[in-house]
Formats: C-alpha cells, structure tokens, sequence
C-alpha cells in the first residue's frame, strides 16, 4: 500500500450504506470473539446471551423496548446537529437536566394529582434539556467556543448539580440517607403500554419523535438548509443561510429531545430522581445515531440493537461472567468498526499514478 493515498468517490454506492452498519456488527463481533477467548470466556454462551436472549421471551423484549425509549429519543435529537456538523456531546448533562426539571413539580407539590401531572413534568423536562443546550450555543455564536468541548464540560457540571440537590434540599428524609428524592404520586408517572411491564407511553412519543425528525431533516426546507450547511458552509454562507440559526436550532433540538428523555425516565421506570439517571443514555445515543447513518429510520433500527446490547450485556455478566467493562468494549469497537466501514463507502484506495493525474 506504499504510495497508495485515498481519495473520495464521485458517487457513494446506496447499498454499500446500508450493508455498512451489518458489516461492522459483523467484524466487531469477530473482534470481541477473540478477546472473549484471550480473557477465557465462552464466546458462544456470552454471544447468545447478549445478543439473542433478549428477544426470546415477552419480558426480556419489553425490557429492550424500555431501553431503547430513551435511546431513540435522544439519538434523533442528536443526529440534526450532527448532520449540520454540529457536535453536540452534552446530551448526557442535558438528559440529566429534563431529569431534574421534571422532578421539581412533584417534589415541591407532592400532594398534587391529575390527570396534566405527567405531561406538565414532560414538558418541563423538555425545555430543561434545551435550555441547558441553549447555554453551548449562545458561547458558540457570540464567542466562536467550540460546543464540543463546552457541551462536554458542561456533563460534569450536570452531575455536580444532581449530587447536590440529592444530598441537600431535595434528599428524601425517610430514605435511609440515599442519595434520592421521595418517590413520585401515582398520577406524576407516565401511564404503562402492556400490562405487566415497564413499557410506558414515552415509547410512542419517541416514534412519534423520528417521524418528525425525518419529516424536519427529508421533506422541510429548513431541514435542508441544516444539511447543506453541514456538507457545504462556505456556500450557504454565500447564499444568505446563518450559521448562527443552524447552531441554535441543532443545539435546542438535541436538548429538547434529552431533557424529554431525562423526563420520562424518572416519571417512568425510577419513579423518583437518583443519581443513578446518569447512566450513560447520552454517550450511548452518539454511538445509535451515527450506527443508523444519522439518518431517522436507521436510527429506529439502531436504537433497537444498542438497546438490546444493554440487556444482553445484563444477561451476559449473569450467565457468562462478562465484566461489565466489556460490554461497554463491545459498543465502542461496534462505532469504530462502523466508522471504518462507512470511511470505505465514501472513499477508495487510489494508485499513486490516478493520484498525480
């Protein structure tokens, strides 16, 4: 390969795209494969464990769905920007936020009741996310800070705030000095989908939530400015579109979507605000938007896998005595391999003599 340089394709193949993601699954788990047999497990039992007992029972697949509620609510958010080349890594600290938005209303109202309880801390939450995100934004445009670094910085400082507000004004005083609010009325909980599961009405408002997104991104003529923005700034600048709104809206976007997942999340499974609600949702959703091709359907399918990554890896630690470390090994060699495989799609390996020509 001495000489060898790549250089972009004129055309990029479709169906290459879409073998791409199938591709990297499969050369990430010939990866793990290997590393599941150096560290002395049986690749077989950590494989069906992770990858097919979460869809083999009722149970285990309504688990994958409430996983992947939060997932795909956060990834469609974050695909926008990054498809305006807005690098958006502060989902996590914006999850965190709708988390605690959402959570003043039954926390400062605890006898309240109705049935506009939950849709109220929903939309809290909400704009929660998004005014933190508003935050990076504003630094962006007035001051040209880079928002991947800020929205980044700006996780810890999300966390700091949920510690103290959990240790200090909003601790439970009958939960034997844990570090978690009371737990929420009946009516300040989102209602369940299928009887005898976790799986709650922010499932379809995270569907409802990709078809908005690909109807904003493939049918909007503001959709389309944020994309060609992304591919071409130089020339929307010269055609008249901000950089500024693009930075704004991606931004808000991407916030907005967290904080409603950080909402649901503690108004759906936990009940209540713990520390435990920063869970990695925000980090993980990077890896599902660029694994569905940033694209909103692909997303839906990727979401789904990482989902059941998360239980499958659950079930892997049990059964097959996987560290928890190499679940998270196994997501991340999964978007490298993809980013090598989609690198492939768009470029090609040239002769040193089509280079000079």
């Amino acid at each position: 390969m001495m000489g060898y340089r790549m250089i972009r394709r004129t055309t990029a193949s479709r169906r290459m795209a879409v073998l791409a993601p199938l591709a990297a699954l499969l050369a990430a788990i010939v990866l793990n494969f290997v590393l599941y047999l150096l560290m002395g497990k049986d690749p077989g039992a950590v494989f069906y464990a992770m990858l097919l007992e979460p869809f083999i029972s009722w149970n285990s697949f309504a688990e994958v769905l409430l996983k992947m509620t939060p997932l795909l609510l956060i990834a469609q958010g974050l695909a926008i920007g990054f498809r305006a080349k807005v690098i958006n890594i502060g989902a996590e600290g914006q999850f965190v936020l709708g988390a605690i938005f959402a959570s003043s209303v039954p926390v400062w109202f605890p006898q309240a009741t109705g049935w506009w309880l939950w849709p109220l801390m929903l939309l809290l939450g909400a704009i929660g996310g998004a005014l933190w995100a508003a935050l990076p934004a504003f630094w962006r445009v007035r001051l040209n800070a880079s928002e991947i670094l800020v929205t980044l910085m700006m996780n810890l400082i999300a966390a700091q705030l949920l510690a103290y507000l959990l240790v200090g004004p909003w601790k439970d005083p009958m939960g034997f000095n844990f570090p978690q609010t009371v737990m929420f009325q009946w009516d300040a909980m989102v209602p369940t989908l299928f009887p005898g599961t976790r799986v709650n009405v922010a499932l379809i408002l995270a569907l409802v939530w990709s078809v908005l997104a690909w109807v904003y991104m493939q049918r909007s003529f503001q959709g389309y400015q944020l994309v060609v923005g992304g591919l071409a700034p130089h020339a929307t600048a010269y055609a008249g579109f901000s950089e500024g709104r693009a930075v704004w809206l991606s931004l808000l976007i991407g916030g907005f979507a967290a904080g409603l997942a950080g909402a649901a999340e503690v108004a759906g499974p936990l009940g209540q605000l713990q520390r435990g609600i920063a869970s990695g949702y925000g980090y993980a959703a990077i890896i599902v938007a660029y694994l569905g091709g940033l694209h909103p359907v692909g997303i839906v399918f990727s979401s789904l896998f990482m989902a059941a990554l998360y239980i499958g890896g659950d079930n892997a630690m049990v059964s097959a005595g996987l560290p928890a470390s190499a679940v998270e090994v196994f997501q991340g060699s999964l978007l490298v391999c993809y980013l090598a495989a989609i690198v492939l799609v768009r470029y090609r390996f040239a002769r040193p003599a089509e280079v000079a020509a």
